[in-house]
């Protein structure tokens, strides 16, 4: 018997630029991952927008090594106005290059400065150059991990950081400048397998959405400055899930200091009003309880009607298409949506959103401008929202 193994039975990923460094953390080249899901993705995450909430950015850019692709949006959110590019391209042969059409992400200084792009293009008449400048540390959140019966559907991590923005942003031929002093951001990365990538496959068993009856959901960076001058951050993150009597909720969250000291914040009453048309975030007040005990009070309030849809840049998919679907060797799409609000368009662009808000801290004593990202399905008797109303 011939046990002869041929020497590329088992090849190597092609080696890359990035293989020279000595930070390698898997028997393989960097054009691999160390597992094989084509749900594996490494994604980036921004916003940056104007402290009197006139204006904001979006941005994202995904990386897909076992789906070969690498695609990403920019747009706009102006009121009740959306302007969404999106791009994408085959992953090889550059997965290190940051860059699809007129979409680019750079690292200036790593774990304080990127820098997120929209050249002017042909796709829609929005453009800007955004460094993003941290003015805490950035952070990791816990693991996520999401099981459905035997099935892992979500393991990866991510950190977050919150900061101010400098450059300019260009609309309809109109240049405006960006400013440290008037506007504020935040970013998140994250990296491993999660769902929502791509399109669903019909051989598998339906993915449970996990809000069972009932499902309220934010996650939010903030911004805020006390009238010293000195400044913080707050991370809230939570998640309720009801069904039938029982209840599970999850916090995640913490008072960051730019020294690095965090505050655990180690549960959180949501007392929070959402328009009954469109599920929109109105405002409300959050009861926090602190790890040592203590309580602090926290009150929001939506600044306008502007905050970029994820739905637009593909999160649980848009028009058909999600992040991470193969969509040709290099494409680019967008549109201009005049008003997200309606019933029609909140549905085709989902809930989930980049909110402007402004958030109120006594404890801490300060204020401050943040990105609430909200999701609420089933009953919600306060703003006077039915089950059977719901949507993602």
């Amino acid at each position: 018997m011939d046990n002869t193994v041929s020497p590329n039975s088992n090849p190597v990923g092609h080696l890359l630029e990035a293989d020279e460094l000595f930070c390698h953390q898997i028997m393989d080249s960097f054009a691999c991952v160390g597992t094989t899901d084509r749900d594996w993705t490494e994604k980036v995450c921004a916003m940056a927008m104007a402290r009197d909430g006139s204006l904001q950015l979006g941005f994202g850019l995904g990386k897909y090594p076992n789906r070969n692709v690498m695609d990403c949006y920019a747009g706009i959110s102006r009121g009740k106005e959306q302007i969404t590019v999106r791009a994408s391209r085959q992953l090889s042969p550059k997965p290190n290059l940051t860059a699809i059409g007129p979409i680019r992400y750079e690292v200036v200084e790593p774990l304080n400065k990127v820098r997120f792009i929209l050249e002017p293009n042909e796709v829609q008449p929005i453009a800007f150059d955004c460094l993003f400048e941290g003015r805490v540390p950035a952070r990791f959140e816990d693991r996520s991990h999401i099981r459905q019966g035997y099935r892992v559907m979500t393991e990866l991590v991510r950190y977050h950081q919150t900061g101010v923005a400098s450059g300019w942003i260009e609309v309809d031929g109109i240049r405006s400048e960006i400013t440290s002093e008037h506007w504020v951001s935040t970013r998140d990365h994250s990296w491993g397998v999660r769902y929502g990538v791509g399109r669903s496959p019909g051989a598998l068993e339906p993915a449970n959405d996990g809000s069972g009856e009932g499902y309220e959901f934010f996650w939010s960076p903030s911004y805020l400055e006390r009238a010293d001058g000195s400044h913080y951050a707050l991370f809230l993150n939570f998640s309720r899930v009801t069904s039938g009597q029982s209840q599970t909720r999850t916090v995640m969250s913490a008072v960051e200091h730019p020294d690095g000291r965090v505050e655990r914040i180690a549960d959180i009453v949501p007392d929070l009003d959402y328009d009954p048309a469109n599920r929109r975030l109105r405002g409300g007040q959050l009861d926090c309880t602190m790890a040592d005990g203590s309580v602090r009070v926290i009150t929001l309030e939506a600044m306008s009607e502007t905050g970029f849809h994820l739905g637009a840049g593909l999160y649980f998919g848009f028009e058909g298409n999600y992040h991470g679907d193969w969509r040709g060797k290099r494409h680019a799409d967008g549109e201009r949506i005049d008003d997200c609000t309606t019933f029609e368009n909140t549905r085709r662009l989902h809930q989930i959103r980049d909110t402007v808000i402004r958030i109120h801290d006594p404890v801490g004593g300060g204020s401050g401008w943040g990105n609430w990202q909200p999701i609420i399905i089933g009953d919600h008797r306060r703003s006077g929202l039915k089950a059977a109303d719901s949507f993602w």
